[in-house]
C-alpha cells in the first residue's frame, strides 16, 4: 500500500510540471533512415559435445559447407555432429552502412543443441527482406549462459547458453538504397501520430527554413530539401536540433491485470463523481476433534469437523470528486479511501462505466 500511494503521489508531483520542448529527431524519424532486419541460417562448429548429434538438417547444412571447401561426403554417410549445431543469425543492418562495414549478430540454435559455449560460426550469408544478401557472418561465439548436467539427470543452468553474440561478427556486403540523395522532398515521420505535434514541428521548421515544411498528415511532414549530400546533410542536422512542445498526450489509464500496475497519465480528468469503497473480509477456520466412544459401547473413534466462521466489514468512506478533477485531486481521493492495487482497478472501470472518467483504458 505504501509503495503504491508514493508511486501515485509521484505521478501527481509529475503532472503539475508544464509540458517540455523535445528536439525533433526525438519526436520521429526521416523516412528511409532507418536501420534494417537482417536473418540467415548457419552451423556453429568447434562444440564440446553440446550439439546436435545426428538431426538430418543439421547433417544435410554440414554436407553443403563440405561442399564448398571442396570435400564431399560419401552417399549414405551420417556422420555424428556432437560437436556442431543448427542456429539461425540475426543481425540489424544500420542506415547508411556501406560494404566494408562491420555489425553485430545474435546466434540462436534451432535444434536440440544444450550450449554454443566455445563455438564459431561457420561463414554465413545474411539475407534482407528482399531475398538479397546484405552481410556475411562469421566468427567465435561470447556465450553468457552457462549449462551443467549430471549423469543422474539433476542439472544447472544459467541464463540462456543457446544463444550467443559475435561482436563486429558480420560484414555488409550491399548497401540499402535510401533516395537520401536524390529525392527533391524528404519525410519526416512522428513516432506518435498527433495533428497539433505536427502543425507545431511545421511551424518552428518553417521558422527556422521559410516555406520548406507542409503537414501531410498526423504522422508526416514534408519537407522540401537542397541537393548535394553536404547542404541536406547540414539541413537535416539543424532541424534535428530544433526545439518543438510535443502536444499534450491523450487521457490514458494503464492496467495490468497480471501485476496489479496501474498508471494514470497527466491529461486525466473525472466529471463530477462520488466514490465509496468498503470490503468485506471473510474468515474460516476449520479445526478437527477427536471423539472417544463410551466404554462398553461397541463404538468407534471418529472425527468431528469444526468450523469457525467471522467476518468483518471495513469502514466504508466516501469521497467526492468535483467536475474536471485532475491527476492530483484524483490520487488525493483514492488515498483518502486507503485502496490497494487491485481495488484501484475495480474503481477505476466504475468510472469509466458511469462515464464519469475522461480517459482511454488499456488493459494488460
Amino acid at each position: 500500500m505504501r509503495i503504491l500511494t508514493l508511486l501515485l503521489a509521484a505521478l501527481a508531483m509529475f503532472a503539475a510540471l508544464p509540458a517540455q520542448a523535445e528536439r525533433v529527431r526525438d519526436l520521429g524519424t526521416f523516412d528511409g533512415v532507418r536501420p534494417n532486419q537482417l536473418t540467415g541460417y548457419g552451423i556453429v562448429v568447434g562444440l564440446d559435445g553440446s550439439g546436435d548429434d545426428n538431426f538430418e538438417y543439421v547433417t544435410q547444412a554440414m554436407r553443403g559447407v563440405s561442399g564448398r571447401l571442396g570435400l564431399t561426403l560419401p552417399p549414405g554417410v551420417s556422420p555424428g555432429l556432437k560437436n556442431a549445431a543448427a542456429v539461425i543469425v540475426t543481425a540489424e543492418l544500420p542506415a547508411f552502412a556501406k560494404p566494408g562495414q562491420t555489425i553485430d549478430v545474435t546466434v540462436s540454435t534451432i535444434g536440440r543443441a544444450d550450449s554454443l559455449r566455445g563455438g564459431s560460426l561457420v561463414l554465413s550469408p545474411l539475407y534482407g527482406a528482399d531475398g538479397q544478401v546484405y552481410a556475411m557472418a562469421q566468427g567465435n561465439l561470447a556465450v553468457g549462459g552457462l549449462g551443467v548436467s549430471g549423469r543422474d539427470g539433476s542439472q544447472v543452468t544459467v541464463n540462456v547458453p543457446t544463444v550467443g553474440r559475435i561482436a563486429d561478427g558480420a560484414t555488409v556486403e550491399r548497401a540499402v538504397a535510401t533516395g537520401f540523395d536524390s529525392q527533391g522532398e524528404l519525410r519526416f515521420n512522428l513516432h506518435n501520430a498527433d495533428f497539433q505535434t505536427a502543425s507545431r514541428m511545421r511551424d518552428a521548421i518553417n521558422y527556422r527554413f521559410p516555406g520548406s515544411t507542409r503537414v501531410v498528415d498526423g504522422v508526416t511532414l514534408s519537407i522540401v530539401m537542397p541537393f548535394g549530400g553536404d547542404a541536406r546533410a547540414e539541413m537535416i542536422a539543424a532541424i534535428e536540433m530544433i526545439d518543438v512542445t510535443p502536444a499534450e498526450t491523450p487521457a490514458r489509464v494503464i492496467v495490468n491485470s497480471r501485476t496489479g500496475t496501474v498508471v494514470i497519465n497527466s491529461a486525466v480528468r473525472l466529471s463530477p463523481a462520488a466514490i465509496s469503497h468498503g470490503r468485506l473480509v471473510v474468515r474460516i477456520q476449520e479445526d478437527e476433534r477427536i471423539i472417544q466412544p463410551e466404554p462398553f459401547s461397541r463404538g468407534v473413534t471418529a472425527v468431528e469437523q469444526a468450523s469457525d466462521v467471522s467476518f468483518e466489514a471495513e469502514e466504508t468512506r466516501l469521497a467526492m470528486l468535483d467536475s474536471g478533477a485532475n491527476l492530483s485531486e484524483v490520487v488525493d481521493a483514492l488515498n483518502m479511501l486507503g485502496v490497494g492495487a487491485s481495488d484501484l482497478v475495480v474503481i477505476l472501470e466504475a468510472l469509466k462505466q458511469a462515464g464519469a472518467l475522461q480517459a482511454e483504458m488499456v488493459i494488460l
